[in-house]
């Protein structure tokens, strides 16, 4: 019996997790300014740099380093994480690779 009670608890808990397991954080102070990177060298042709960012860490910040990365595809380009203010505090919109949507200079819709 016992058992069933854990395994009943387990799974109302899985399935109150939004959808993609993506649990929105938010944190009561704004992030601290962005930090000042040097650029180390590119690795080779084709890399782009990803820009570092404060991550949350608990209910503070922890900085993540800038990099150079491979775009995934032909034409990706890194849209840098941001922060927005809601009324539960300040949240994370995590950075992600993106693509062009325009065809000889009109944009697709």
């Amino acid at each position: 019996m016992k058992s069933l009670r854990i395994c009943a608890a387990l799974l109302t808990a899985a399935l109150a997790v939004p959808a993609f397991g993506q649990v929105a954080v938010y944190i009561g102070t704004p992030p601290p300014p962005l930090r000042y990177e040097v650029r180390g060298p590119i690795p080779s042709p084709g890399f782009a740099w990803v820009d570092g960012y404060w991550a949350p860490y608990g209910h503070r910040y922890r900085w993540v380093a800038g990099r150079w990365q491979r775009p995934p595809y032909e034409g990706a380009y890194w849209n840098h994480p941001h922060y927005d203010h809601y009324r539960e505090g300040w949240q994370l919109h995590e950075g992600h690779w993106d693509h062009e949507n325009h065809d000889n200079g009109h944009w697709r819709q």
